[in-house]
């Protein structure tokens, strides 16, 4: 998207186009010259302002909805307004405190991913989003259990405290005393390895005839351990939360909008191919309304920051979406230090 230079503006148009970025973003509404008129350093008369705001509007930098006299940004707008003009609001050291408290608490990895979306739509008064870390947990034990004639219940324990159970559909002569002992085997042969690690081995181990399994154990294992390295590769898991925040009274008057906005949300996998591209640029990222062919419908906006490890090394994403009215100057900085405290938590 393209639009004029900061440097296009001059200094009363810039005045006049911040105090009307700021109070949308503020009350969701389009901002009158009355209104601004009224405002502290404006020494303009309001048919001056709206000399200004006809020109910012020719501009492609504002609009005026049919229904209002007054001017909102639009997304060319915002996008000027959050690349050159917007200054942020560092969190209070009480809201530090309360954000590293919440994501320090000891339990699962799963329940610090889960507490960091619900955090960020806290923080946000939007949805909060988390991309699982692509990187697997180390194990240290696998069991399997006979659901019925047909399917086992895999349950992998990691270093980490991560549990996953996978459900596996095997040939009924896979099942009996063979899950016990491939349970055996995979516990020994998993535990210290990531899945993908383990499965290596055990295939070369399979494959050379080094392992002491019998054939349907051997069976039991080969294609589970398929299905499990698959799955892994297949997908990223995103946890959403505070989709309900996008139900306020200003989008009532907008309900078709928050309707594209929820169906897109419920498409997880278009959702987290998004948020890739903040972990391929290494970097926070911010996407208003059609810049993402994804949310173009809706007219959202995304902000998204990558997480890592200890090791600098980059393991996930996280992000708020909501309306392009977000508090950027606020949201931008809540949700890179949710990132780095969420980064000392993984590890």
């Amino acid at each position: 998207m393209t639009g004029p230079l900061l440097s296009d503006l001059s200094e009363r148009a810039r005045d006049i186009f911040r105090l009307v970025v700021e109070g949308y973003l503020d009350t969701g509404t389009p901002v009158g010259s009355k209104a601004l008129a009224g405002e502290r350093g404006v020494n303009l008369s309001p048919a001056s302002i709206r000399s200004v705001l006809a020109e910012l509007e020719q501009q492609g930098l504002l609009a005026a909805p049919h229904t209002s006299a007054g001017r909102m940004p639009t997304e060319s707008g915002l996008r000027l307004f959050v690349d050159a003009m917007m200054q942020v609001a560092l969190p209070t050291r009480e809201e530090r405190a309360a954000i590293e408290q919440r994501l320090g608490e000891p339990g699962p990895i799963e329940r610090a991913l889960e507490e960091t979306s619900s955090l960020l739509s806290d923080l946000s008064g939007a949805a909060g989003m988390v991309m699982v870390p692509r990187r697997e947990p180390r194990l240290t034990q696998v069991s399997l259990t006979a659901l019925d004639a047909n399917r086992v219940l895999a349950v992998l324990v990691g270093e980490d405290g991560h549990v996953e159970n996978r459900i596996l559909a095997i040939p009924a002569e896979a099942l009996g005393v063979s899950l016990e002992q491939a349970s055996n085997y995979l516990t020994a042969r998993a535990s210290g390895k990531t899945l993908a690690e383990a499965s290596r081995a055990i295939e070369d181990e399979i494959a050379g005839g080094r392992s002491a399994l019998d054939e349907a154990s051997r069976d039991l294992v080969s294609r589970g351990l398929a299905t499990w390295t698959q799955d892994t590769t297949a997908r990223p898991v995103l946890i959403v939360r505070g989709q309900a925040n996008l139900l306020d009274e200003a989008a009532l008057n907008d309900i078709e909008r928050v309707r594209s906005l929820l169906d897109d949300l419920e498409n997880k996998q278009s959702v987290a191919s998004l948020l890739e591209h903040a972990r391929d640029a290494d970097a926070m990222r911010i996407f208003i309304g059609s810049e993402n062919r994804l949310f173009s419908l809706s007219g959202s906006s995304v902000i998204a920051a990558p997480y890592r490890d200890r090791e600098g090394k980059v393991v996930g994403v996280l992000g708020v979406i909501g309306p392009t009215r977000l508090n950027y100057a606020r949201v931008v900085p809540m949700v890179d230090f949710t990132a780095r405290s969420l980064g000392k938590r993984i590890g």
